[in-house]
């Protein structure tokens, strides 16, 4: 190792060609201090101080430039222990960008690697151990707490834990799948063989399980929902001041009992609605149960009217056709079934009998037109068809009398038949007096 290093021979080499080129006669000085510098790079022996440098080039350049001979002599310093460290951390880096590289998930890049150096991919190795026996601890550990959840924090830590065995998944390299590192497995002794099937078990479960989780979530917003409704109910149906509020009080009651059933059975949520549906309940009937069998009575009752009226109003302005008939009918039939369901323990029970009794006598009217109007349609085609076959009679060559009358009566037979108070009545009246008529003049 000279005294004078390549780096700082650069710098003062450099200042001296052009401080000889400013002078005439620098050509000689040039020449000296380039050799003078020459044998300093080569004589071997400590590094030149900066004073040693000055000394070498003052007395052919006097003015040689004091920041350059500052900078020749830190680049003449000799390494010390951060360079080393410096250099040695390069190295280490360089060496562990290199492994980084074939490292990267890419099987273009892994394959050969694998084949060739699979030492390389010690990092992948050992983290595709450490995510495979994660994910599955965690899918199992999981498992047993959604499917064997006694309360809702074993359902929010099996949600936990199935999340960090997804997150744990995604990090095994798919691409890998199949792929058994034997060097690495013969010292490590993994317990782990990637398979597709295995692979996709895993991922199917975790599907599974978020799935459950979240049907099991929403099962136990929707029972917090209705144990608050049900405890707001009983608040406001003790503090009543009159039937209305029972009444508002007792629908908000049934309206949560219903809630409580909606809940799924099958999960957590729902094993908890039943106990307390079958609590609810009894308080219901034993509390309530006069009132409210009243109140749902009085309801159905009501809803009978509605049907009813609108059969009414429908019925209103006759002849209708049959089609209108059945409208109505279907109504009268609705308002009907409203009243059935009044149980006979209902207070309300005897009210809603002797609606029965009416609306099924108003059926039985509606019933009847819609017999007529049904009856009086075809009596009218029927007559319709006679009076073309008289006609082709009348046309026939030599048309027997007797025949003609015949035909004329049971003409005017089939138009008696057809009911007043139907579409097709004033129709058939019409007819009726013509065929009357035509029989007068045979």
């Amino acid at each position: 190792m000279g005294r004078l290093s390549d780096r700082a021979f650069e710098i003062l080499a450099a200042e001296v060609k052009r401080l000889g080129q400013n002078d005439p006669a620098g050509d000689v000085s040039r020449q000296i201090g380039m050799r003078r510098l020459e044998k300093m790079r080569s004589q071997p022996g400590e590094r030149l101080t900066r004073a040693e440098i000055a000394g070498l080039l003052d007395d052919q350049f006097p003015n040689f430039n004091p920041k350059v001979l500052d900078r020749a002599a830190r680049a003449n310093r000799p390494a010390g222990l951060m360079s080393k460290v410096t250099w040695g951390g390069a190295v280490l880096a360089g060496l562990a960008g290199f492994v980084w590289v074939a490292n990267l998930p890419y099987p273009m890049i892994r394959m050969p690697v694998a084949k060739t150096a699979p030492l390389l991919l010690l990092p992948s190795y050992m983290s595709m151990d450490y995510n495979y026996r994660r994910a599955i601890a965690l899918v199992e550990q999981a498992d047993q707490l959604v499917n064997q959840a006694t309360a809702a924090e074993d359902l929010d830590l099996g949600a936990e834990k199935s999340r960090r065995a997804q997150q744990h998944l995604d990090k095994l390299p798919v691409w890998f799948l199949g792929y058994y590192p034997k060097a690495y497995c013969s010292w490590m002794g993994c317990t782990w063989k990637f398979t597709l099937d295995e692979y996709e078990s895993a991922r199917k479960k975790i599907g599974r399980m978020e799935a459950q989780i979240f049907q099991e979530q929403n099962a136990q917003t929707a029972l917090a929902a209705a144990e608050e409704a049900l405890k707001l109910a009983r608040e406001q149906f003790d503090g009543a001041a009159d039937v209305t509020g029972e009444e508002a009080a007792i629908q908000a009651w049934q309206a949560a009992i219903d809630e409580l059933r909606g809940i799924p059975r099958e999960t957590l949520a729902g094993k908890t609605a039943g106990q307390a549906l079958e609590a609810a309940e009894r308080d219901f009937r034993q509390e309530v149960g006069f009132v409210a069998g009243r109140l749902q009575g009085d309801t159905l009752i009501e809803a009978a009217q509605i049907f009813a009226s609108q059969a009414a109003n429908d019925a209103q302005n006759p002849p209708h056709t049959a089609s209108h008939w059945r409208q109505v009918l279907q109504h009268w039939d609705e308002a009907i079934a409203r009243l059935e369901q009044v149980p006979r323990d209902n207070p309300s029970y005897l009210d809603a009998q002797k609606k029965l009794a009416e609306y099924q006598s108003n059926r039985g009217a509606i019933q009847r037109r819609l017999e007529d109007e049904e009856a009086s349609v075809k009596a009218i085609e029927r007559s319709q068809k006679l009076i073309a076959e008289w006609r082709q009679l009348v046309n026939s060559e030599n048309p027997s009398l007797s025949t003609l009358n015949g035909h004329l009566a049971e003409i005017i037979y089939t138009l008696e038949s057809v009911k007043p108070g139907t579409t097709v009545n004033a129709q058939a009246q019409d007819l009726l007096q013509k065929a009357r008529h035509t029989r007068s003049n045979l």
